[in-house]
């Protein structure tokens, strides 16, 4: 029997109800993955800043990654560590880079990961922050040429098998937009733009990356919400990117397919769980091609207004992420959902 594989999927920068904060999904894939054999997820679900759960059968994989990996361009290859190179923008200010420089430090000490000397950008990357008419963060990089070009000595110089991305973003967002988020109401003002950065390296290098932004420590305030606190912790969210970095899978193109036969492609994949509007996005359009159950969590509520229905993508609604796990185990053992209902219509005579 072929192990059971569930996606878990929470867009970045959309306000998810749950996922839309600081690592507030962690618990959502912690329950899923003692339910199936392999469970892949990304970084947004993943990172908690300065909170991490190193899990052995979850798989991170960035957003990009996992849109080729849902098209079956990408295939994935379990690795039991990553040499990860760390890659700090020329915008952060010296007492900064030195917080994040002891954060690696650190994770090598305490946590025993491999990473590889760093570099610093040729020029500053010049992060820009937005906000579109639905509500959804997004952001713009002045000087991308200087992220690949740091991403391209790591790689070849330092042999990285992950880059970590450490971006200053602007210290000054929305007040209103951060208090909300800091309240566990609003959108995430930091999500999109990152992912934009993780998505240039991972396109163009074919490698693990994520990213965590530098900021200046926000004044202490007296009513956080218990799922935005994870981001009140200290000076860096680097080392949850770290923790994710080293073991997340390597990147197989369709090309190699024939090279690996431990790699997982998009056709072992089971089942995919994701918010009931948010369905537009590029992986669950591929997967919806498949044979793939789509599982659509109702009260995780989003910005976006995209239910799957109006793509004509067959799904199963359910209330809460607990009753998606109700779901995947009946799922997993081979059971109609419909007979754990009181009724059961009788069977029909097709004409």
């Amino acid at each position: 029997m072929r192990p059971y594989t569930v996606v878990l999927i929470v867009p970045t920068g959309i306000g998810a109800t749950i996922g839309g904060y600081a690592g507030d999904a962690l618990p959502v894939a912690r329950a899923i993955s003692q339910i199936c054999d392999r469970l892949i997820t990304h970084p947004n679900v993943l990172n908690g800043a300065q909170m991490y759960w190193s899990m052995k059968k979850v798989l991170y994989v960035e957003g990009y990654g996992l849109d080729r990996f849902a098209a079956s361009r990408w295939g994935l290859q379990p690795v039991h560590q990553n040499r990860v190179g760390l890659l700090l923008d020329r915008g952060i200010e010296p007492e900064l880079r030195l917080r994040h420089l002891q954060v690696a430090d650190a994770a090598r000490a305490t946590l025993g990961l491999d990473l590889t000397d760093y570099v610093v950008t040729d020029a500053p990357v010049e992060v820009k922050l937005n906000t579109s008419a639905s509500g959804a963060s997004w952001g713009t990089i002045g000087n991308p040429g200087s992220l690949l070009r740091g991403a391209e000595t790591l790689i070849k110089q330092a042999s990285a098998e992950a880059i970590a991305v450490v971006t200053r973003f602007p210290d000054e967002l929305d007040l209103i937009t951060l208090a909300n988020y800091r309240q566990g109401t609003g959108v995430d003002p930091l999500a999109g733009a990152e992912a934009v950065i993780s998505h240039l390296i991972v396109r163009n290098w074919q490698i693990p990356a994520a990213h965590a932004p530098a900021l200046m420590p926000l004044p202490v305030a007296p009513q956080v919400s218990p799922r935005a606190a994870a981001e009140e912790l200290g000076y860096t969210f680097l080392p949850c990117v770290l923790v994710g970095l080293s073991r997340a899978p390597q990147f197989i193109t369709e090309q190699n397919k024939h090279s690996s036969t431990s790699a997982i492609w998009a056709d072992g994949v089971d089942a995919v769980v994701i918010p009931a509007t948010a369905c537009g996005g590029s992986a669950v359009l591929s997967f919806s091609q498949n044979q793939t159950r789509i599982i659509a969590v109702e009260e995780n509520n989003t910005q976006m207004e995209v239910p799957p229905e109006a793509l004509g993508i067959e799904i199963i609604r359910v209330n809460s992420y607990l009753e998606a796990l109700g779901v995947l185990v009946t799922h997993r053992a081979g059971i109609s959902v419909n007979a754990l209902r009181p009724s059961i219509l009788s069977l029909r005579c097709l004409s």
